[in-house]
């Protein structure tokens, strides 16, 4: 820790007077004085990591291990990089939740087979956009309500998709009447559950937003030794090393349209990096700030080396970084904790398969909720805002996150390009140059 001596200026600019000493922030990555702090901080969050890495993964279409592996060596990283280039001070890394659909969507497409390199291109992508600090671009060139829009779009997949395991009922209680009695009941199990987990939620969010989790987990647990309800079946599958190759199957149309495919998977990472570390920043208990670059060379890292064992993409969210700092975490010390927890469950998945669907489909019903509700952010933007971010929404959820958001930017810059060539009469050269000028001017102010 430093110490310097605090000196009060008055209002003609002198120095009037010395004051005691003034303990500045030390390591972002470790602090001998917080060890106790952080590691109970990153054992409430490590926790709480754990069911929504399991949504996150179901979602995505990828193995739950896998998952949970990703979100173990992404915390390393973290916390290793924190040594060096902190980003921010108590993010904590996990699966990008925003990203789930665009994953199983790549899964879809390409195969799983390649997936791998996906996310090693991703990654590659992502390192030329830290290497010439491309993000405060980002921001710009495609605007935040936009990207709420699809958020919301991916928000709304995402409670559709949960909404199915609370009306799940085990195979032996299946009959030709689809409302019988073990219907009935699932139903209002799940019903209580997400009640009971809002009540908890509004009560303790600003205080220990992990309490409503770990009731509707450890309840769900035991509710289960008594009712038989479908529980998560966790694969116990193998990893292993390998070169993130693409497939020989790969025809040149389809690497053509896997490029496109991760430079928008790249993008969205790290726009989704931005915003969080802008909110991030607004509730470190020290007020340090933030530097979105630092947070991309650690993003990138962690997916190229993920890649290797068939990873997933990765970035700081703010649920779990809200917990981690309302659990009292102040270095990133509390990120290599909440990895030890993960990577137990990762080896040891057994454990897992004492988690009830139902409360599952609680958290990630609420996960994406919350994601819709990040509209409202939208209202201050005015109300073309507004309009083109539930448009955004809607085609997401309908027509798919790439399409979707590819469409939608179309429209945003054609709407654009009408007014001002129509209303203000300017020529279609002008209206490009103006563009870039703009985003050049608007750049350096971020900076």
């Amino acid at each position: 820790m430093q110490m310097q001596e605090d000196k009060r200026v008055s209002s003609s600019g002198q120095q009037t007077q010395e004051t005691g000493p003034v303990t500045l922030p030390g390591s972002a990555a470790f602090q001998a004085q917080y060890f106790f702090r952080d590691t109970a901080a990153g054992l409430i969050t490590g926790a709480m990591a754990i069911p929504l890495s399991i949504g996150i993964a179901i979602m995505s279409d990828y193995p739950i291990k896998i998952g949970l592996a990703t979100v173990a060596f992404a915390c390393l990283v973290g916390w290793i990089n924190a040594w060096f280039k902190p980003g921010n001070f108590i993010g904590a890394p996990g699966i990008a939740a925003g990203l789930a659909p665009v994953l199983a969507l790549g899964v879809a497409t390409f195969g799983w087979e390649n997936m791998a390199f996906c996310i090693f291109l991703t990654a590659a992508m992502q390192a030329v956009i830290w290497k010439f600090d491309w993000q405060r671009y980002l921001l710009i060139a495609v605007p935040v309500y936009l990207v709420e829009g699809l958020l919301a779009g991916v928000g709304l997949k995402i409670l559709m998709k949960f909404s199915e395991f609370t009306y799940e009922i085990p195979e032996e209680s299946i009959s030709e009447e689809f409302w019988n009695g073990a219907r009935i009941q699932m139903v209002a199990i799940s019903t209580i559950g997400l009640g009971v987990f809002l009540f908890l939620f509004s009560k303790f969010k600003n205080t220990q937003p992990a309490i409503p989790y770990f009731v509707l987990i450890i309840g769900g647990v035991l509710l289960a030794q008594f009712v038989t309800v479908p529980m998560i079946f966790v694969e116990d599958i193998d990893l292993y090393i390998k070169l993130p190759l693409p497939q020989s199957d790969v025809t040149v149309m389809m690497m053509v349209y896997m490029i496109f495919f991760c430079a928008m998977l790249a993008i969205v990472d790290v726009i989704e990096q931005v915003m969080s570390n802008a909110a991030i920043e607004k509730i470190d208990p020290l007020k340090r700030k933030t530097n979105s670059n630092n947070s991309l060379l650690a993003i990138w890292i962690a997916n190229m080396g993920s890649s290797f064992f068939h990873g997933m993409t990765n970035l700081d969210g703010l649920a779990k970084s809200t917990t981690n700092k309302l659990a009292g975490a102040i270095t990133k010390f509390s990120v290599l904790v909440i990895g030890f927890v993960v990577c137990f469950f990762t080896f040891n998945t057994q454990y897992l398969d004492y988690l009830p669907k139902f409360a599952l489909a609680a958290i990630m019903m609420f996960t994406g909720y919350k994601m819709i509700a990040g509209l409202a952010h939208v209202t201050n933007y005015g109300p073309y805002a507004l309009m083109l971010a539930l448009i955004t929404a809607g085609l997401v959820y309908q027509v798919g996150i790439f399409e979707g958001l590819l469409v939608a930017m179309a429209a945003h810059g054609i709407i654009h390009f009408m007014v001002y060539t129509k209303h203000d009469k300017m020529s279609g050269r002008s209206v490009v140059k103006r563009y870039f000028d703009n985003l050049k001017k608007d750049s350096r102010n971020l900076r």
